[in-house]
């Protein structure tokens, strides 16, 4: 991949939009592709977060974005308030149409799969792969209608002034509760590049201002206090789930749940995507420390090779993933 800003929206994925007409699931990033594997027996396949958009991280099967929660309090309508009952009638009524309309679509994507051509047919293939999943995904909806969710509070979080660290911790709070009442088992969370930080202590500046620092000392400082913040964030959510007992398999939560955290650049004042700053945290790995994944002749190990061992921790039997060239082999450092 070349460097430039907007090459970051292939973090999750290895692969540009522009580019995912040569990949069976386009641009799909691994969260979604994980999701699609564990997340039908959950309320929520996943979860996605952020304080801002800005950066296009996740995406489908189809190489359409998905959108992040950006309102805590939004998240939390959608993560913990139950629908009244009216509304659950009518929600129901709403997906039994759209069932009725994906059988309609079924019939006709039959009958025109039959007079395709052989190059038709591999697209068709996928797009009648969509359509299951679609189908799958309003009956799992369907049979959630009724139960109610768990209870929680956020509100200690979100009373005074809405400053971004009040903001981040009612977002990962959210997110270790659902884990733990398994309503989901997939979430991201970012953080933003055009996020304001002024509210982190010494900060007068945005995070993509502090990345082209120039080296000033000053702009610099304010650099390292917001990727602190960042670090903060991450370490306060492994402790809540480190604390947090798993009843039916030996560890914490935290021992059962695979955590990635990184950036798609490893420099963003040359906007470069090399050698980037990647951190895995739990999910019974044996942990190494820092690892240099360079190879003997200095090539740099394609980040869709860890996305590979990483799916493949969680019963996914596949040995490749976008550009990925093996899986993460610690031979190669």
């Amino acid at each position: 991949m070349k460097s430039g800003h907007g090459r970051e929206i292939a973090f999750l994925s290895g692969v540009l939009p522009e580019t995912s007409h040569a990949f069976a699931e386009k641009n799909m990033s691994i969260d979604q592709l994980i999701a699609r594997h564990i997340g039908d027996d959950v309320r929520f396949p996943s979860i996605h977060a952020a304080l801002q958009t800005g950066i296009r991280m996740v995406w489908n099967a189809n190489g359409v974005e998905l959108k992040p929660f950006t309102n805590p309090e939004k998240m939390f309508e959608h993560l913990f308030l139950n629908l009244s009952e009216q509304a659950k009638r009518e929600q129901v009524q709403t997906l039994e149409r759209n069932s009725s309309i994906l059988d309609a679509v079924g019939e006709q994507f039959a009958d025109v799969k039959s007079r395709a051509s052989v190059a038709d047919r591999e697209r068709l293939d996928q797009f009648g792969t969509s359509i299951r999943e679609l189908e799958q995904r309003i009956q799992t909806r369907h049979d959630w209608v009724g139960r109610d969710k768990p209870e929680y509070d956020i509100s200690h979080h979100l009373q005074g002034e809405a400053t971004i660290i009040r903001r981040y911790n009612a977002i990962f709070d959210m997110v270790a509760y659902a884990f733990q009442t398994d309503l989901t088992r997939v979430a991201t969370i970012a953080f933003p590049n055009e996020l304001g930080y002024t509210d982190v202590n010494g900060v007068t500046r945005g995070y993509h201002a502090c990345t082209h620092n120039g080296k000033d000392e000053q702009v610099v400082s304010e650099l390292v206090a917001i990727e602190s913040f960042q670090i903060e964030q991450l370490s306060r959510f492994m402790k809540q789930l480190d604390e947090i007992d798993e009843p039916n398999a030996d560890g914490s939560l935290l021992d059962h749940t695979v955590i990635l955290f990184g950036s798609g650049m490893g420099y963003g004042g040359t906007h470069s995507n090399r050698n980037l700053p990647i951190l895995v945290a739990g999910g019974g790995f044996n942990h190494l420390g820092h690892v240099d994944t360079r190879s003997p002749a200095g090539n740099n190990m394609p980040l869709c090779n860890l996305f590979v061992t990483l799916m493949q921790r969680f019963g996914i039997e596949r040995d490749r993933f976008n550009l990925s060239t093996g899986s993460f082999d610690l031979e190669y450092a």
